[in-house]
């Protein structure tokens, strides 16, 4: 029989050292530079969240750009994964400014990739103002690319842009200077910065939407939503406006839409509906799968049953890629009180209702809808097993479920603790969380969770764990190995690594290697 005193000791001296303390005080380990850089790109927001101020992870973010490890090669596939498969937008716009200073040249090689919409060009360019790099002025190179941006786009590209503050596009154009190349552009500059200009030169959108503005049109233009809203329109109007309304504006106003009498139209309703659910415009709008959840919950009864399906419709094609394993799942949501601060930080008048708990429940649902035989282990202090789920519900109804079990303490092994106690066996396990664990205390030289995953890797030798992240603190709480995947985000890529993981095609480097794999 074997000597189980001496196997536990061995357990413990196989596990790896824990080297941090995370933002809890709990035992951590500290991501490499390179994957704490990739964690802060896909999970962070420069907005403050539970444990960190938006000036701490700014600061964090900056020494990592600096750290001798860091080359600026990996900054600039970071800022195209981010931006191209992560979807984020302050963090790319963040390192493209950072490639600035540390790599110019692979500036140029990836801004059109990254900087690729008017969003995020002012967001360039507030962050170059504002010194947090080291310069308050673009510069000449970085001049030189916004000049490109511009003269890349048409007139009409340009205008529809123009929306949005601090700074505006007007703002921009004053900044940088940009050659008009034709008589159209150089009035629809004059016409964006307020200054004198030719107006029977201008595009002819620009004189549509203007025509409108003055009353002269009843023709509604062809421009941005926000254009819009401060005029007096009509009943008709408005259902122009959902008529041709973009996939990411649709979901965002249906409240709007019902309260101005769009969906008093049969047309109107089987047209959005099947808007939303087309699968591909839901792929083209870049969509999270959490913003399908904030638009189910939130849209009130005035929205049209259809409409309201069809958001649940849309969300199974929006987690299609979740992946299906062989084997048993266990997926693990932490649903403790940091996890109920919001997933993209919290900023004064613009702080998202979307928690990370909201995440962590909606990804365990996508898991139980796209595998039947998969358990979800929801888990605080200790493991919530008082909620029933069932696999046949929608991804909306599970997720709703775990969002409603109140908060308590993290503890990241207790899942775990509780699968060996049972001696369960499985093929996979996948946590959710901020991995700000406090509760659980290692008793040997690694964290609680490594402790527990060893003791479950004795009973499934091919067993893996994936840890998502949602929050930037710089730790984990499963030291990265061959059988342990950790990985940042909230976007449905992640389902893409965490099958290339778990079918062992996955980069020997992991996520990181992924990153490194991006072409320039």
């Amino acid at each position: 029989m074997a000597n189980k005193t001496l196997f536990k000791s061995l357990i413990g001296k196989l596990l790896p050292k824990a080297d941090a303390v995370n933002e809890a005080g709990g035992s951590a380990y500290k991501l490499s530079p390179k994957a704490a850089l990739a964690q802060y790109a896909a999970t962070g927001c420069l907005n403050a969240t539970y444990y960190a101020s938006a000036e701490d992870q700014l600061q964090s973010i900056l020494n990592l750009c600096s750290h001798p490890e860091v080359e600026p090669e990996f900054i600039a596939r970071v800022a195209l994964y981010a931006r191209s498969r992560g979807q984020m937008k302050d963090l790319p716009a963040l390192l493209c400014a950072a490639l600035s200073v540390f790599g110019p040249g692979l500036l140029a090689e990836i801004f059109d990739r990254v900087i690729d919409d008017g969003k995020m060009l002012r967001n360039f360019v507030q962050i170059m103002r504002s010194g947090v790099v080291g310069r308050k002025s673009l510069g000449t190179l970085p001049k030189r690319l916004v000049h490109g941006w511009f003269d890349a786009r048409s007139d009409e590209q340009i205008f529809r842009a123009s929306v949005g503050n601090d700074p505006s596009l007007a703002d921009v154009i004053r900044m940088v200077h940009p050659k008009p190349k034709s008589a159209s552009r150089a009035a629809l500059y004059g016409y964006l910065v307020g200054q004198p200009h030719q107006s029977a030169d201008l595009p002819e959108l620009v004189k549509q939407f203007e025509a409108f503005k003055a009353g002269e049109s009843k023709n509604l233009p062809d421009v941005p939503f926000q254009m819009l809203t401060s005029l007096e329109l009509s009943k008709d109007d408005w259902k122009a406006i959902a008529r041709t309304a973009p996939w990411q504006m649709t979901r965002m106003n249906l409240n709007t839409f019902a309260r101005h009498g769009v969906f008093e139209d049969a047309e109107m309703i089987g047209l959005i509906a099947a808007r939303l659910r087309d699968e591909q415009s839901i792929q083209r709008a870049r969509v999270f799968p959490y913003q399908l959840m904030v638009a189910f919950t939130q849209v009130n009864s005035d929205v049209p049953a259809e409409v309201r399906e069809a958001l649940q419709d849309a969300m199974e094609i929006a987690t299609r890629n979740v992946p299906s394993i062989n084997g048993q799942i266990f997926i693990c949501p932490d649903v403790s009180g940091s996890m109920h601060s919001p997933i993209t930080g919290v900023r004064k008048g613009a702080t998202s209702v979307v928690r990370c708990v909201d995440v962590a429940a909606l990804v365990a649902g996508c898991f139980l809808r796209t595998n039947r035989s998969a358990e979800a282990i929801p888990f605080k202090e200790a493991v919530v097993t008082d909620l029933m789920l069932n696999p046949r519900d929608s991804v909306m109804t599970n997720a709703a479920k775990m969002t409603k079990i109140p908060p308590g303490g993290t503890n990241c092994s207790a899942p775990l603790a509780w699968l060996n106690a049972r001696k369960a066996i499985g093929q996979l396990v996948v946590f959710v969380s901020d991995n700000q664990s406090w509760v659980d205390v290692a008793r040997g030289r690694g964290t609680a969770t490594m402790e527990q995953w060893n003791i479950f890797k004795a009973s499934n030798p091919s067993a893996k764990m994936v840890c998502i992240d949602l929050q930037p603190y710089g730790t984990v709480q499963a030291a990265e190995r061959e059988d342990v995947l950790n990985i940042g985000g909230f976007s449905d890529h992640v389902f893409d690594l965490i099958a290339e993981f778990a079918n062992g095609t996955l980069n020997t480097q992991h996520w990181v290697g992924v990153i490194e794999a991006m072409s320039l």
